[in-house]
């Protein structure tokens, strides 16, 4: 790695002038509040991206995840530029939509029939009104520190504070943002996950419609679901006659063709799809059985949108899935994945670090401050959040990308190359901050 530090000044320039004009100089504010500032981009290739200032920086946000494929594969843009010769949108059916489906319900262990959305966020709230419609019933139970959108029903305890949280076993509703409807929790049950005799207990009242979860927690952490946890649960939602919504929005495809589903063969009665679902286009979808869908087949379930199944997106969504269905593509990212996760685990121990960590198929999470691994969001509390955002401070610098939540993303495009100069940029980093306090 280069010894002289990156400099983001036109980047931050351009923050300043942006905000003249947009909020915050941003579109969402998942993007501000990283150091040193919010960066801007002129082109990404690979595992790389290119900023303002013309640092070429070794990528793991990857758009928050969806870029499993890397930045501007070639089989994607070429079949998009293919697409355009055609149209850019109908708002109306095209052969892709079903290409996309039937690829769906081939990789995905429990998707008989899909339904189309352009969000995670929007994918979430069709999943909840059919588990209501099904059941007949009102009440979610999410768990603390699950993430499933910025709607504000499901907008709760996915940061509390310790003060604020309230007793473990019966969490308080704590919500996230300033106007949210203070009414919106009323139907919304909070409890710790991985926790299955509090969740069985709950459950018991035979009055929840679905327990909403991401079958491994990656949102905020890096934690999987304990032994037999998920299949317990499948089995207590269905002798209380709930339904088992699994949020793959980072999961889906990620850690397996199939997902976080088949990595740990355990089916939802509804999955849901994001991110990876079309490598950088507005793509989600929910999919269930045949007669759950039915649903929405009939009417009986309302779901709509103007840009369901856009044309394009169609076209990007079926050429990522197709990579999937490649015999050694998820092999191949988790042999990258545990050489990074390995690397840097010997630097944190070289520096002498309490630390933690923890891998699945082309994510990793780091944390320092503590080696108990957590089993839970409050285990996270434990960690030094505040080192860790120095440590982001100290790699960036060094061109290496890394979110300050803790959380890496990996794409099938990461070399060996580049990630054996991510684990030289962690120890330069370690080093100097501890040189320096």
């Amino acid at each position: 790695m280069t010894k002289d530090f990156l400099n983001f000044d036109k980047s931050k320039n351009y923050i300043e002038e942006s905000s003249h004009h947009l909020a915050g100089g941003v579109n969402s504010n998942f993007r501000v509040g990283m150091k040193p500032n919010a960066l801007g981009f002129i082109s990404a290739e690979g595992a790389h991206l290119i900023d303002m200032d013309g640092n070429k920086l070794i990528d793991y946000y990857l758009g928050m995840g969806p870029m499993i494929l890397g930045y501007n594969p070639h089989s994607i843009k070429q079949a998009i530029t293919k697409g355009l010769e055609k149209g850019i949108f109908f708002g109306a059916q095209s052969e892709y939509e079903l290409m996309a489906a039937k690829l769906i319900n081939t990789l995905v262990p429990s998707s008989e029939i899909v339904r189309f959305c352009t969000s995670g966020s929007e994918a979430v709230q069709l999943a909840l009104r059919l588990a209501r419609a099904s059941t007949k019933r009102n009440i979610i139970i999410k768990f603390e520190g699950h993430y499933h959108g910025w709607f504000d029903n499901v907008l709760w305890s996915n940061k509390p504070t310790l003060q604020h949280a309230g007793r473990r076993e019966n969490p308080n509703l704590v919500a996230w943002t300033e106007g949210q409807d203070s009414h919106s929790g009323d139907n919304i049950v909070v409890l710790p996950w991985n926790d299955i005799e509090i969740l069985e207990n709950r459950l018991s009242k035979g009055d929840v419609a679905g327990v909403l979860m991401e079958p491994a927690m990656c949102n905020a952490g890096g934690i999987a679901p304990k032994n037999d946890y998920l299949q317990k649960t499948k089995n207590a939602c269905k002798k209380n006659g709930s339904l088992l919504i699994f949020d793959e929005t980072i999961t889906g495809f990620r850690f397996s063709p199939g997902g976080a589903q088949e990595y740990y063969s355990t089916l939802p009665d509804v999955t849901i799809l994001a991110k990876a679902i079309a490598n950088g286009f507005p793509v989600a979808a929910i999919t269930g059985s045949k007669t759950l869908m039915s649903l929405i087949t009939s009417g009986r379930v309302v779901h709509g949108g103007t840009y369901n199944s856009q044309f394009l997106s169609m076209i990007a969504t079926v050429k990522t899935l197709e990579h999937y269905s490649r015999k050694n593509f998820h092999s191949e990212l988790n042999k990258k994945t545990i050489f990074l996760k390995e690397g840097l685990e010997k630097v944190f121990s070289d520096e002498n670090l309490s630390y933690v960590i923890s891998n699945f198929p082309g994510f990793i999470f780091c944390g320092f401050g503590s080696s108990n691994n957590p089993v839970d969001y409050r285990d996270l509390l434990n960690l030094n959040s505040e080192m860790y955002v120095s440590f982001c401070l100290e790699m960036i610098k060094r061109g290496v990308r890394i979110l300050e939540r803790g959380a890496w993303f990996l794409s099938i495009e990461h070399s060996i190359e580049s990630l054996e100069k991510t684990i030289e940029a962690a120890k330069e980093s370690l080093t100097y901050m501890k040189k320096n306090n």
